[in-house]
């Protein structure tokens, strides 16, 4: 799934990504706002990986859509 794609269906998305990645909070996905690049950012600080791995992770998830 694409990047434009995320951005255009957060609101169904962002569900999904709160089951995901729970330490994220509600302000964390007003900033995110569906941009990939945020949401990798904000998977590093709350759950203290490298930003490689954020990611990773958010690549990963993206392919399981």
């Amino acid at each position: 799934m694409n990047k434009d794609i995320i951005e255009g269906n957060w609101k169904q998305l962002r569900g999904k990504v709160q089951q995901q990645w729970g330490k994220l909070t509600d302000d964390d996905f007003d900033v995110i706002a569906g941009r990939g690049t945020e949401l990798a950012g904000r998977i590093q600080e709350r759950y203290g990986i490298s930003r490689d791995e954020a990611e990773k992770q958010v690549k990963d998830w993206q392919s399981r859509l």
